[in-house]
């Protein structure tokens, strides 16, 4: 008898487990009326793209495995023909820069494509993307060039001409952050190569390691393993320290050219493992970008904010800033540099395995690093001195090595 209950008790909590979680993947994955919905809008010419005869007529342009974090923000691994892709849509909800300050409006469907309006001239889109590019990145002296290139993006089919479809569609793309940061990292070589687009679907290149460190475990398997035990496995499964070493001066060349880059600075929300990943050589590269969020923009909305206490002066998981009681709002400076998250990041990845003549000094540099607290200008020189020591520590080792290439 106690056979058979166990049995059955076994039986039950295993096809509770299945059925919780198959509510959530069809609650979650949903490209299938994504798709649908796209490819009526591509046959009455409402958008357009480099990706729209693949994936609506030809069908080479297939969603895999669905990767979805939320309902509304609709990701699959995929292929496109030989090409093997990462693919993100939006569904629902409106598809602004969202900072999270503020509850996202609900969207009639199509609405995203409503802008430009029929009549538009070319020149008149154009004013449209640096005025918004204005407003999300300030007034950044490079912007003309970053709207040339988004133009350029627009223009799916290279005849020189921007059809209203295919303004619509790019539009529709700027407003996701994770695109906006893919063109801004796009000369860096930090973000993934976007390979296409249709209406607001866009096709990024696949990232082969991901996440930055760690193992994908089936998620049957990931609520069963302890998170003591779940953290060694994770450190387990990384390259050789030389190749770590590589990734790790990527993450923080990163953080250079997010502070005071091109097109602006830029505050990381959510510096984790699972946010990058990294290439063949072993060069890093940005996985997920919905909280790497422009300056201007998290200034903007945090002033905007109400508050009780600093609890409620967060956004992400590593931004935050404090509140002013007299006030009762939230003040715009945030309590820690980008630099002192991505070294939290590091020092479990880095210091694992390195060379016993590196390890004290490494060891130090991180701990000075992870220590910084205040705004990244208040903290210019000291920032840029450990910025640079940590570099030169990690490059010194790898320099004369096959890893450096």
């Amino acid at each position: 008898m106690q056979y058979l209950f166990f049995s059955w008790l076994a039986v039950f909590v295993g096809s509770w487990i299945v059925y919780v979680e198959y509510s959530s993947y069809t609650e979650l994955c949903r490209g299938q009326e994504c798709k649908t919905f796209l490819c009526d809008k591509y046959s009455k010419g409402v958008i357009d793209g480099t990706a729209c005869i693949s994936l609506c007529q030809k069908e080479t342009l297939y969603l895999g495995k669905c990767l979805s974090p939320k309902p509304n923000s609709q990701v699959y691994s995929g292929t496109w023909g030989d090409l093997e892709g990462v693919i993100r849509f939006q569904m629902e909800t409106s598809p602004h820069y969202a900072l999270g300050l503020a509850a996202e409006a609900r969207r009639e469907p199509g609405a995203a494509f409503n802008q430009p309006t029929r009549g538009t001239s070319v020149e008149r889109f154009k004013e449209m993307v640096i005025s918004h590019l204005k407003m999300k990145l300030g007034d950044q002296a490079n912007l003309s060039a970053l709207s040339d290139m988004l133009l350029s993006v627009a223009d799916s089919n290279k005849d020189g001409h921007i059809t209203l479809a295919e303004a619509r569609s790019v539009w529709a793309l700027l407003q996701h952050n994770h695109f906006l940061l893919a063109a801004v990292l796009q000369e860096r070589e930090h973000a993934p190569r976007l390979l296409g687009f249709c209406g607001d679907l866009y096709v990024m290149e696949k990232v082969p390691h991901a996440p930055l460190y760690g193992l994908s475990l089936p998620w049957l398997l990931e609520p069963l393993v302890p998170a003591g035990l779940r953290r060694r496995m994770d450190q387990w499964f990384t390259p050789s320290w030389p190749r770590r070493a590589k990734i790790s001066m990527g993450l923080l060349e990163l953080v250079e050219d997010l502070f005071h880059g091109t097109f602006g600075s830029f505050f990381m929300c959510d510096v984790s493992a699972a946010s990058f990943g990294y290439n063949d050589r072993h060069e890093l590269r940005v996985t997920d970008a919905r909280h790497i969020v422009p300056e201007l923009a998290f200034k903007e909305g945090m002033q905007e904010r109400r508050c009780d206490s600093d609890r409620d002066c967060r956004h992400g998981v590593d931004c935050r800033t404090s509140c002013d009681l007299s006030k009762g709002r939230c003040s715009a400076a945030v309590t820690r540099p980008n630099l002192a998250k991505a070294c939290d990041v590091l020092k479990d990845y880095i210091l694992r395995g390195a060379p016993d003549d590196l390890r004290e000094a490494l060891e130090k540099q991180l701990y000075a690093c992870i220590a910084l607290r205040g705004a990244a200008e208040l903290l210019e020189i000291e920032h840029s001195l450990i910025l640079n020591n940590l570099k030169t520590l990690l490059w010194k080792t790898i320099s004369h090595t096959n890893d450096s290439k």
